[in-house]
């Protein structure tokens, strides 16, 4: 812990708790041996935000590419990132239809996502699909960070029954497949994922460090604060002020953490706040603290490198949710079938700009937050998007697609490009691999990489 040049495995430990550094100066010589050969100053990391039952798209589709396009009404919130951006049109997911299946599209959309394959009709144990492009690199880097990989929801849902026409819950409710019979259930609780990230690798003592936090109310950094001491008498000025905010960005989670278990215990009446929805306790009742909250997880994953391969699903596929605080009291799928109702149509688009606000805030986090030569966002490819276009007609064309980060600059950002129809979803996953240094020949229905997106 006092040497001159620190490992970029080091850990701060105490009981039950090891606690994952940011990069500092002083891991500098270490890390650039590593940098060298991979010839970046930064790892890459790979992020997909999905969202439900589509996007009105003529108010998200620029109307012109290149450079100079115009963000229409549903991507303002992300106008700020707009060189950072890379808007896709024109990516399909033909194994999102229903190729003589029948209805189900709701389950094919989430389930072809990051697989591009189409999954076997079946509502029992049965199931059978693909891995997805997440799990390939995790594959291949998993090896590399303390965490493979982390799966998060915004909205719990089912893994078994059936949740559309015929199709398991388990297609509906997950992006994220290690097999084709096996998939990433996502977490939907933050207390959950924290104590992941910071509870000890040995799990016998990760449920003792979290029962004597609970009884002493502590912090997971009370638990390690010899070890910090310690390092930090070693640092230099700029690496105990990254340090240090670090930790006060660590503190902070944990006191929303508690705050929201907190008023999850108090006497909510779900029934009027959200009509069949159900909430587990410790998560926020207000979906955009519950997003927040997830985003500034994630981002405290990437900046400690825990882990370099995330998902995150911003509402189970086919969601019924209500968004009471943004003025829409109706469910999210039961308005995607407006047939050209424009009332219905306008709570959809309220919906669609609330998702992206949300995804706003993200990105704006990591943008904060330096790392080498740039910011996360430099160092980051991330995916937002949904498996279905049009939530009216079902259609899995053109579909909605924007990709974040410039992935230590191998992705010419800042621009909109427009590729052919029919062009698979997976050839876009592909590409994003090979810069990941995961060289895979096929992926799903993938005839190729995109051309025109890196450099």
């Amino acid at each position: 812990m006092t040497q001159k040049h620190l490992s970029r495995r080091t850990l701060l430990r105490g009981f039950g708790t090891a606690i994952a550094l940011p990069v500092l100066d002083a891991m500098s010589p270490a890390f650039a041996a590593a940098s060298k050969l991979a010839g970046t100053n930064s790892p890459t990391r790979m992020m997909f935000c999905y969202v439900p039952n589509g996007i009105i798209m003529e108010d998200w589709t620029p109307k012109t590419s290149g450079r100079s396009f115009e963000m229409l009404p549903i991507m303002k919130p992300v106008e700020a990132m707009r060189q950072k951006l890379t808007v896709l049109t024109g990516l399909t997911h033909n194994t999102g239809r229903a190729l003589g299946d029948g209805p189900g599209d709701h389950a094919r959309a989430a389930s072809t996502f990051l697989t591009g394959m189409h999954p076997k009709k079946t509502a029992a144990a049965d199931i059978s699909l693909g891995m997805s492009v997440d799990q390939v690199a995790v594959q291949a880097l998993g090896r590399n960070t303390r965490i493979s990989s982390l799966e998060l929801t915004l909205e719990p849902g089912r893994q078994a029954g059936n949740c559309d026409s015929g199709y398991s819950c388990a297609y509906s409710n997950n992006i994220s497949w290690r097999s084709p019979a096996t998939p990433n259930p996502p977490e939907t609780n933050p207390r959950v994922i924290f104590e992941r990230m910071f509870g000890d690798v040995d799990p016998t003592e990760t449920a003792a460090a979290r029962a004597k936090r609970e009884r002493y109310e502590k912090s997971v950094l009370d638990f390690a604060a010899e070890d910090t001491k310690r390092l930090q008498a070693g640092l230099g000025p700029t690496d105990r002020r990254k340090l240090d905010e670090y930790l006060t960005s660590i503190r902070d989670i944990e006191l929303r953490i508690a705050a929201a278990e907190k008023s999850a215990a108090s006497s909510v009446n779900l029934s009027v706040l959200a009509p069949g929805f159900e909430k587990p306790q410790g998560i926020p009742v207000n979906y955009a603290e519950h997003a927040r909250l997830m985003f500034d997880l994630m981002a405290l994953a990437a900046r400690a490198d825990m882990t370099r391969i995330m998902t995150l699903m911003m509402a189970r596929e086919g969601s019924n949710r209500a968004y009471r605080e943004i003025g829409v009291p109706d469910g999210h799928h039961g308005l995607t079938h407006h047939q050209n109702n424009a009332e219905w149509v306008a709570k959809i688009k309220l919906i669609n700009a609330y998702h992206v606000e949300q995804f706003a805030y993200f990105l704006k986090k990591l943008d904060s937050i330096p790392e080498g030569d740039g910011t996360l966002l430099d160092h980051s490819m991330i995916v937002y998007g949904s498996g279905l276009a049009d939530g009216n007609r079902h259609t899995h064309h053109d579909l909605p697609v924007l990709l974040a980060g410039r992935a230590n600059g191998k992705v010419a950002s800042g621009r909109h490009l427009v590729y052919g129809k029919e062009t698979p979803m997976t050839n876009l996953f592909l590409t994003m691999l090979d810069v990941m240094g995961v060289r895979t020949g096929e992926l799903g229905d993938s005839s190729g990489e995109l051309n025109h997106l890196t450099v």
